[in-house]
């Protein structure tokens, strides 16, 4: 069960940050956050902290019963 909360934690904190990051970058407009750099930071932050949840996820190996 813990296995899918961090993978999904980590898919979340993907599709948030990378959205930070195009808003940040001015790709996506029509918020307070377009072409702020502090955005596109904190976006590429939580990108990456979400790229490791998923990795530590996968590669952490099966309780043995």
């Amino acid at each position: 069960m813990k296995r899918w909360i961090t993978l999904a934690a980590g898919v979340v904190l993907m599709l948030v940050g990378a959205v930070w990051v195009l808003q940040g970058v001015g790709v996506i407009t029509g918020s307070f956050m377009t072409g702020q750099k502090l955005w596109f930071l904190i976006g590429l932050a939580a990108f990456l902290v979400g790229v490791v949840l998923i990795a530590a996820n996968f590669t952490r190996r099966k309780p043995t019963s």
